[in-house]
């Protein structure tokens, strides 16, 4: 098959579907690469580059429609793109099937097979062609140096000769693939950052970043992350009344506020409005990444950016991946790779177009002249996170008793240890001999001992510890050495294998800690 990329039309766009790197691994799967001439210049691409990869280049977009079997492209198809399509051919792009119900009919009626990369399911296997979740991770990212470069101080907070800056308080609403790229550019630029959704149990994704997880108190059962792919439910008037009043709350306090939040196939749900944006200091910055759908802020003015009265900058701008346009061509490309690898099974270079697979299924949209959006669920969920129960907070006085009980608990069983201990060795001491007494004492004392270090140290610490111990523990190659002098022929064999293995002990012992050792430093 031959699989073409033409220039994108759509005002602005600078991403294109195949890089040069995307098409080498293309050709292996057995296809032949097309690109239109100029098609990745936007992104960094250049025809060279693509001529070095094995790529034919052609002049116009209607040469590539007509020579390709597959096109695979960012945008959904214009005008013009659309004409250009013919029966048998696939394509693969963006396409948003429940806002353009007409596009795609009229698509199906042509015979052309279109796979939506928006409609990839969300399931495990998937997720190397999920490609909204490729540019919600650059969106995000690239929010946060949108704000840093609307925001007239640091991020981090500094202490210098010249007087005192306060760290940046950023906050991120929404903690989907968007939000955590956001929480995690804010944290390592040194912002004191919070970040909410409506979904509690991301409190530990946020929180492992270094975020403050702003709780509601207000209890309101969730919708399962198996039946909305993993995405947020609607949430009740009541619950929406006292999201709006924390952010009230939170509004004079922050200085940078990026909203991501997005429910699919609707409207983007109103969270900062006209009140709260009044509240803010001047100077305050407002990334709004929904934008596209109407925005989450009251005030956004979409692919704009404008300046309020209070001295507020909102950002309305839909484009962020294309600002990133080389980072954001590479995973999209690797995303569409994925996708023909899947479809090409054989690695022969013929498309195998399997409706019985979930993922292919899910993603297609047209196939036979027919229209097959919405697909059905994928046959495995993706799986929810469990509920956790509410864990109560014990009083000072409360801790404190469970710690003393915790600590008898334990001394009494170390007690019981000694005093059977004692008893058995008085027993063997009844009736063994002085000297095999005096060894065995220390050996035994050795184990009780060597046990309650052992055991007192955190896992993460065991291997290197063993190691050590191997190691220092193979101070028996002495004896085996005393002994390998013997005129016995069995105890020399017995002191040479006793040597060898001492030595594996000795030698990968101080192996194994030096490498967990230098995993903790900086090279």
């Amino acid at each position: 098959m031959k699989i073409g990329t033409p220039k994108e039309l759509f005002d602005g766009e600078a991403r294109v579907a195949m890089t040069p790197e995307s098409a080498v691994l293309l050709q292996k799967l057995g296809h032949e690469c097309v690109i239109e001439a100029g098609a990745g210049a936007a992104a960094g691409f250049s025809d060279t580059l693509y001529k070095d990869a094995g790529v034919t280049v052609v002049k116009t977009a209607a040469a590539l429609f007509k020579a390709a079997d597959v096109i695979a492209k960012v945008r959904p198809p214009e005008e013009v793109e659309v004409k250009r399509l013919r029966d048998g051919q696939t394509l693969i792009s963006f396409f948003y099937p429940g806002a353009n119900d007409a596009l795609m009919n009229r698509i199906a009626k042509k015979g052309t097979t279109v796979i939506a990369m928006d409609m990839v399911p969300r399931i495990s296997r998937a997720q190397k062609m999920d490609a909204l979740s490729s540019m919600a991770n650059i969106a995000g990212y690239r929010a946060v140096i949108e704000a840093g470069n609307n925001f007239g101080r640091f991020f981090t907070g500094q202490v210098t000769a010249a007087g005192k800056v306060p760290p940046a308080k950023v906050l991120v609403v929404g903690a989907g693939v968007a939000g955590l790229a956001a929480i995690g550019t804010a944290t390592s630029l040194g912002a004191i950052t919070y970040a909410f959704d409506v979904r509690p149990e991301v409190a530990e994704q946020v929180e492992s970043m270094g975020a403050e997880f702003v709780f509601l108190d207000f209890e309101e059962e969730q919708a399962d992350g198996a039946a909305t792919g993993g995405y947020a439910a609607v949430s009740s008037p009541e619950f929406r009344e006292a999201q709006l009043a924390k952010f009230r709350e939170l509004a004079p306090d922050v200085d940078i506020v990026i909203t991501t939040a997005l429910i699919p196939n609707r409207e983007a749900p109103e969270l900062w409005t006209e009140d709260m944006v009044a509240a803010m200091k001047p100077g305050s910055v407002i990334i709004d990444l929904a934008a596209e759908k109407g925005g989450n802020c009251k005030l956004t003015v979409m692919d704009q950016k404008i300046v309020t009265p209070n001295g507020v900058t909102i950002v309305g701008y839909t484009d962020f991946p294309s600002r990133m346009a080389a980072q954001s061509s590479s995973l999209y490309a690797n995303n569409i790779r994925h996708m023909l690898a899947d479809l090409t099974p054989q690695k022969d270079g013929v498309i195998n177009h399997n409706m019985e697979d979930d993922v292919i299924r899910g993603a297609t949209i047209t196939y036979e002249k027919s229209v097959t959006f919405p697909p059905p669920p994928p046959k495995i969920q993706a799986i929810a996170a469990q509920k956790k129960e509410p864990t109560k907070v014990l009083t000072p006085e409360e801790v404190q008793a469970e710690e003393v009980a915790a600590f008898k608990a334990q001394t009494l069983s170390q007690v019981k240890i000694l005093v059977v201990g004692g008893a058995l060795m008085l027993l063997i001491g009844a009736y063994a001999p002085a000297s095999f007494m005096q060894h065995f004492i220390v050996f035994v004392l050795a184990i009780f001992i060597g046990f309650q270090v052992i055991w007192n140290v955190a896992h993460a610490l065991h291997t290197p510890l063993m190691a050590t111990t191997n190691a220092i523990s193979s101070i028996i190659i002495v004896g085996a050495l005393l002994q390998i002098g013997s005129g016995n022929w069995l105890v020399v064999i017995l002191s040479a294998i006793a040597v060898f293995i001492a030595s594996i002990n000795i030698v990968g012992g101080f192996m194994v800690t030096r490498r967990m050792l230098a995993m903790f430093q900086k090279s």
